[in-house]
């Protein structure tokens, strides 16, 4: 199988054999009475090595902030509880089993802290655990490493304290007891990313994440709040880091899956610093530079690994870094180092060939300085402007300060104040320690205040970083804002993706669709669609944004077509054209009826309101009044009470006259009629009898109206001829109903239409007959216009309602002026005939004269 070879490795190094051993373990040392064990990736992982090159600011800085943090923190401990602090510091070379086979190292001294049982060496003595027992282990930086240490320190019950792993699954305490950490978890810093994403209003993202526990569990988390948060994520892939190390290959088949999502500019990189540089320099040997724009995690973003020579590709680049600030002093320590003054740290020539490009004199070899050519001259000096410092390095530090504080808390407690470690802490137990180290609480180097909380974990406090460019050809990271307390806050004028573009890219598969489109989904993809224009009459289901839906009759979709809006209602108001014809006709109607009435009121003895048969008269006169009447109901607003009142007053009102007009001519004729078989009075002719027969004529109209009530009431409905038509009416009108209303007063009709036939021979002076039937044909001829009106009207309902209201006022009209006028004009223009006078050419006329 050909070897990967990383485009930072000289080619010449893979000229096996080599005559040197590499890697050649290395400690870093410093003399104290408790030893604190150091697990720093001081090399990079490599794939043809067990070390890859040195790495300068996650390893040699983190190494040096321990050294340093120790040096400072050893004076204060020495003259307040009298004991210092040493470290055995270890390189695990950023990989999970190499790192374990380094933590071997920490446990040797700690055998007897298994259990209670004590061990002996093969002479029978005891092994000398003084100097030799790891009273806790700052580190690791991985979370991978981590946790494969975590377990074994597990064992022994040894402390743990790391300063860069943030793997959400390293919380849980009930596997990883004895682990704790001064960086937050990844858990917050996941919730700030997706905050993130929601205020640049992405909803369609890729996600690159490393083959590891901080890059699984990551995302992981990522993807289920993504979820909740509707945002899709286009392409996932992982970056290989536990398995080995990625080829150019690899990183270009990543980037070209990345581009086969055009429409996913926004990418998430859950990584390292050595994995998402390989991700940079595919992108720009691709010539995508402008495709992306970069969400970085804590592992890669604040990192000059990535950024050094892939600037362009990193422009614009959003990440979120757990909050630090510079561990006071550290960096005039860090540019006065130089390998003469600087012997505890054995990785430091290593340094300073990598930093200077040289050879240091008498260096021992390694893979990466077998082709630099020009020596070192020892004179080289580390400067600000050429040193980049890790922006976390207060992690480190406050790793150290919180096992400081916690030997000092536990030497108070147990040592009773006494100078110099007691026998109580000889050896330190480290489940004791482990409750004081859960409870410090202190000011580190940094000047920030510091402790754990319920999980173990450093305060859960984030910058928000912007990797931009702020002139031609120089970039810088900035803080922009942070996320604390689970609030996002940033300052938008600060924001440049690429160049001085302001503007927020967009990520997005699919533009919301118009409140009048429905989404039509593609296949596989939950935030990507096309937009299908709803039809006529529908709007978008507010339930469903996939469908269609008609708005239901008597509603029309509003102007943007985003809701269904009622369409007002119509029904024959009183201002409408049609009402105010009807009412003017009705109203002319009963004033005129009021006048005949009151005529007859005065003129009531005279002998032709009596031969006109008073009580009936004014019956009839009741009735036409309330046709008159009628037409004021159809200008009512319907409702139920006012439909049901309609559906009797119609036919009620027409009852009553046709009741009255059949009692008269039933009269009429059985006076006749019996007058010429004999002398004898016809029964029944009284006042008071013909009153009791038109009563009991419309009570039958009467319950025929209670069961049509009870069986088919009339109610308030809306019908919708159109489907633009919202037409509030009485279900009455809908149909043919009214007709079957008609049906006895319409029987009426026709029985006194042939008593008027019957009795049309009669003498003049008591013949009221002829008008009668005048009266009748008349009716009949309106009646049979109206029907087919009526039903040629069904969709024009207010012109149903008119006709109607017009046909009855019309009928009554008929009634008043055929039967009524000829009296008013004897009454009022020759009162010298309102007289009784009885025709003598009619033979029973004398005997007639008596009924009247």
């Amino acid at each position: 199988m050909p070897l990967l070879v990383s485009s930072r490795i000289p080619a010449s190094i893979f000229r096996p054999p080599f005559n040197f051993t590499w890697p050649t373990k290395k400690a870093s040392d410093v003399e104290g009475d408790l030893i604190l064990g150091g697990l720093m990736m001081i090399h990079e992982r490599q794939e043809n090595f067990t070390c890859g090159p040195v790495m300068p600011q996650g390893g040699i800085q983190a190494l040096e902030t321990m050294l340093y943090t120790i040096d400072q923190v050893n004076p204060i401990l020495l003259n307040t509880v009298g004991f210092t602090i040493g470290a055995h510091i270890l390189d695990d070379c950023d990989k999970d089993t190499y790192g374990l086979e380094q933590a071997v190292a920490f446990i040797k001294g700690s055998i007897n802290n298994i259990d209670d049982t004590e061990y002996k060496c093969l002479d029978g003595t005891a092994p000398d655990v003084r100097n030799k027992v790891i009273s806790g282990v700052v580190g690791a930086s991985s979370s991978g490493t981590s946790i494969q240490v975590a377990n074994l320190l597990r064992l022994f019950k040894i402390p743990q304290v790391s300063f860069f792993s943030s793997s959400p699954e390293l919380s849980n305490k009930q596997r990883f007891e004895y682990f704790t950490r001064t960086i937050p978890s990844d858990h917050h810093q996941v919730m700030a990313i997706v905050q993130m994403i929601r205020f640049l209003k992405w909803s369609y993202i890729s996600i690159l994440y490393e083959e590891s526990t901080y890059g699984i569990k990551a995302f992981e988390e990522l993807e289920v709040l993504l979820a909740k948060n509707n945002i899709c994520i286009a392409v996932k892939e992982r970056l290989v880091k536990d398995s080995g190390v990625a080829g150019e290959a690899a990183y270009n088949g990543i980037v070209h899956k990345l581009n086969s999502k055009p429409k996913a500019k926004g990418v998430i990189i859950f990584g390292s610093d050595q994995e998402v540089s390989g991700v940079m320099r595919a992108v720009r040997r691709n010539n995508l530079t402008a495709n992306f724009n970069w969400i970085g995690s804590d592992g890669w973003a604040g990192r000059l690994l990535v950024s050094e020579g892939n600037e362009p590709e990193v422009e614009g680049t959003l990440a979120f870094l757990p909050q630090a600030h510079p561990v006071r002093g550290f960096d005039n320590y860090f540019l006065s180092l130089t390998p003469q003054n600087n012997k505890r740290n054995p990785w430091f020539i290593e340094f300073w060939e990598n930093h200077f490009q040289c050879r240091y004199p008498s260096s021992p070899p390694t893979p990466y300085n077998q082709d630099w050519q020009r020596m070192c001259t020892g004179r080289e000096k580390l400067t600000a402007e050429s040193v980049e410092f890790e922006g976390q390095l207060q992690y480190v530090s406050d790793a150290v300060l919180a096992f400081a504080n916690a030997f000092k808390d536990m030497h108070q407690t147990l040592c009773y104040g006494r100078k110099g470690l007691c026998k109580e802490m000889l050896p330190i137990d480290g489940s004791e320690l482990l409750k004081y180290l859960r409870r410090v609480e202190f000011t580190g180097l940094s000047g920030d205040r510091f402790q754990f909380d319920e999980y173990g974990d450093g305060p859960a406090r984030y910058d928000l970083i912007h990797f931009k460019q702020v002139s031609p050809g120089r970039y810088r990271r900035l803080r922009i804002g942070e996320y604390h307390s689970g609030q996002l806050k940033l300052d938008t004028n600060e924001l440049r993706f690429r160049g001085d573009r302001t503007t927020t890219p967009e990520s997005i598969c699919s533009r919301p669709c118009n409140a009048s489109q429905a989404k039509k989904y593609v296949e596989g993809e939950g935030c990507c669609w096309t937009c299908v224009e709803c039809v006529l009459y529908q709007i978008r289901n507010p339930d469903d944004e996939t469908q269609c839906s008609a708005c239901p009759l008597g509603t029309l979709p509003n102007v943007e077509r985003s809701q269904c809006l009622t369409i007002p209602e119509v029904y024959l108001r009183p201002d409408s054209g049609w009402a105010i014809g009807a009412m003017s006709f009705s109203a002319v109607g009963i004033a005129l009826t009021f006048t005949v009435l009151g005529v007859f009121l005065r003129h009531n003895d005279t002998p032709v309101v009596r031969a006109s048969g008073r009580e009936l008269s004014y019956v009839l006169l009741s009735g036409i009044l309330l046709c008159y009447m009628v037409s004021f109901l159809f200008v009512l607003r319907p409702t139920d009470v006012v439909c049901g009142v309609q559906q009797t007053a119609i036919s009620l009102c027409f009852s009553v006259v046709y009741a009255a007009l059949f009692t008269k001519t039933n009269r009429i004729a059985r006076i006749f009629r019996g007058g010429k078989k004999s002398a004898g009075r016809p029964g029944l002719i009284s006042p008071k009898s013909q009153l009791a027969i038109c009563g009991g004529l419309v009570a039958i109209q009467g319950l025929i109206l209670l069961a049509w009530l009870w069986v088919s009431p009339s109610v308030a409905r809306h019908v919708h001829p159109t489907r633009e038509d919202n037409l509030l009416v009485c279900s009455s009108f809908t149909d043919a109903s009214y007709m079957m209303a008609f049906a006895y007063p319409i029987l009426l009709i026709l029985l006194c239409t042939v008593y008027a036939v019957v009795t049309r021979k009669i003498p003049a002076a008591f013949n009221e007959s002829k008008y009668i039937g005048f009266t009748m044909y008349t009716t009949c001829v309106i009646w049979l216009a109206f029907v087919p009106i009526y039903f040629s009207t069904a969709s024009h309902l207010p012109l149903r309602i008119t006709s109607m209201s017009v046909t009855i006022s019309l009928s009554a009209t008929v009634t008043l002026a055929c039967l009524f006028s000829p009296k008013l004009y004897i009454i009022i223009f020759h009162p010298e005939r309102n007289v009784r006078q009885v025709k003598k050419k009619f033979k029973n006329a004398a005997k007639f004269r008596s009924f009247f």
